[in-house]
């Protein structure tokens, strides 16, 4: 899913002009970035967490020529699903899970 293709599903769901639908997905996005850069997190239930982890600095490798580069520390974001999405998108379901490796077991007398 793009951001095109999410504007278009809050301006169906609202019945709003396209570019209504655009100022709420900016709006959304926008807060999210701003939140993160001052260093809140953000928790949405049902959905997830957003927050800021730190980087340590270290030495990385440059793959064309195998230099050594210092890489600085730096802040990177880091999303994290709630249990509610984490099922949602894995269902246990009884079926769906693969047999044992062996097959079922069988006894023979």
């Amino acid at each position: 899913m793009t951001k095109a293709d999410l504007v278009e599903e809050v301006t169906q769901l609202g019945d709003l002009t396209r570019r209504d639908g655009e100022v709420i997905v900016d709006t959304i996005f926008d807060s999210v970035i701003h939140a993160l850069k001052t260093g809140d997190k953000i928790e949405i239930r049902g959905f997830g967490s957003f927050r800021i982890r730190q980087r340590k600095p270290r030495i990385g490798r440059n793959p064309k020529t195998g230099a050594k580069v210092e890489v600085p520390a730096k802040r990177v974001p880091y999303f994290k699903p709630s249990k509610e999405l984490r099922d949602l998108v894995n269902p246990k379901d009884p079926a769906s899970e693969p047999a044992s490796e062996n097959g079922p077991e069988t006894h023979s007398a």
